[in-house]
């Protein structure tokens, strides 16, 4: 097990490339069961999730290859309807295997995923959204069992759930309706870019979808799929992690190439209410940011796309630490998604958590300490702060970085950070 050693304060400038999207390679990577032939996928991020689905897909008998971030599957005729708690347990996001594989097989046997730290993430709506289609769902031993002897046939899905639109739910059901008989309307879709990438991905394939990015979703089902090469988007949270170490206090400015500014459009927006420099090229595939003369505090909401994503709340927490003024940040999608604030309190922030909403009153200067990371994007809060913050910082449990940012250290030693990978060897003893 790995720790980053972080030293603080030196100053970041120059340019980086944004990989491709973590959230939108799984399911791309799931929906490759959808065929027998072979798709070639493009800029899939070289990270522990990734990893681990390709892991997941060679084990059920697909034949994968991967080079220089291009990945090649194949997935004959054969393949298991039935993955082990060994292979899905590392990753909560391998519930995308669902649909794709009751498409293609009509039954699957898939271990329930355990619990999370930032929150309870239920599957409910995706058994609703696959028992619509005409599936039987029972639970046994841990294990999901869902069969279809007869097929899956095309309705009427609402995914809105407590939080809003689930994106993963909305995925699986895409992925299960391509092959359905008849048509398939999902209301109250989510619209994240995430699931429009898929819905083209799948459209190359073969599929007939229509209204990805919209609230309605139609699929007309159609009876078989075929091979096709895909170029995965930018990953827009890597990007917005980004954009915030470029206006924190210790940047002279940094240019972000690969990006999509359409895709970005709330975290840029915040960072310009904040105060900052934000430029972007003609074609809105490069941007350029630096922190302003006078930053400002801010509120955040998080809501799902096009709102503020739930997954920049933690960085911009960081950011907000070292800001002028108070300001607040109120999560929808994950309440409990704070467990960061206790880590950047011990470098000195001033924070205030209570029923899902952070108050945050800006110093002027944070210290380094020995801090935890609790999950994937408290992790980068804690890289953003340690960059700032005076002095050396240890960061434990550096898996989290690695199940969704590629080659983050190597990226900020080429911006000019100071940091280290080491053998966390007091970590390395009774951690999950």
């Amino acid at each position: 097990m790995d720790k980053l050693i972080v030293e603080g304060g030196h100053r970041l400038s120059g340019t980086v490339n944004i990989s491709g999207s973590k959230n939108a390679s799984l399911p791309i990577l799931a929906a490759a069961l959808l065929t027998d032939e072979p798709v070639r996928i493009s800029r899939v991020p070289d990270v522990s999730d990734t990893n681990y689905m390709i892991q997941i897909l060679s084990q059920l008998g697909a034949s994968v290859e991967r080079s220089s971030g291009t990945v090649r599957i194949e997935s004959p005729d054969g393949i298991s309807s039935s993955a082990s708690y060994e292979q899905v347990r590392k990753m909560r996001a391998s519930i995308c295997l669902l649909g794709p594989m009751m498409a293609r097989m009509k039954r699957c046997t898939l271990p329930l995923p355990g619990g999370c730290v930032i929150g309870d993430r239920p599957v409910d709506l995706h058994l609703r959204a696959i028992q619509a289609l005409g599936a039987r769902v029972r639970v046994k031993g841990g294990n999901m069992v869902i069969e279809a002897p007869n097929g899956l046939v095309g309705t009427t899905v609402d995914m809105r759930g407590d939080s809003g639109p689930t994106v993963l739910g909305t995925d699986n059901l895409m992925m299960a309706a391509v092959l359905a008989k008849g048509t398939t309307i999902i209301e109250s879709a989510a619209r994240e870019p995430e699931v429009v990438d898929l819905a083209n991905f799948l459209n190359k394939m073969g599929a007939r979808i229509e209204g990805a990015g919209s609230r309605t979703i139609t699929i007309h089902g159609v009876e078989k799929l075929h091979g096709c090469e895909h170029t995965v988007i930018p990953d827009r949270i890597e990007a917005g992690t980004f954009m915030v170490a470029g206006v924190m206090n210790v940047s002279d400015g940094l240019t972000l190439n690969r990006v999509c500014r359409e895709h970005m459009k709330s975290i840029s927006d915040l960072l310009v209410e904040c105060g900052h420099v934000v430029e972007y090229n003609e074609d809105g595939t490069s941007v350029f940011v630096k922190p302003g003369e006078r930053p400002r505090s801010g509120k955040i909401l998080t809501n799902p796309y096009p709102g503020y994503p739930t997954d920049m709340q933690a960085q911009m927490t960081a950011l907000f630490a070292l800001t002028p003024g108070i300001s607040v940040v109120k999560d929808t999608i994950f309440p409990q998604r704070f467990m960061h604030c206790s880590e950047l309190k011990r470098m000195g922030a001033n924070i205030k958590v209570d029923s899902g909403t952070a108050i945050i009153t800006g110093v002027e200067g944070l210290s380094g300490a020995p801090v935890m990371a609790s999950d994937l994007r408290a992790s980068a809060a804690l890289v953003l702060a340690a960059l700032a913050a005076e002095g050396t910082t240890d960061i434990h449990r550096l898996y989290h970085i690695d199940r969704g940012y590629e080659m983050l250290d190597d990226k900020l030693e080429l911006l000019g950070a100071r940091v280290k990978r080491v053998l966390d060897e007091a970590g390395s003893v009774g951690e999950d």
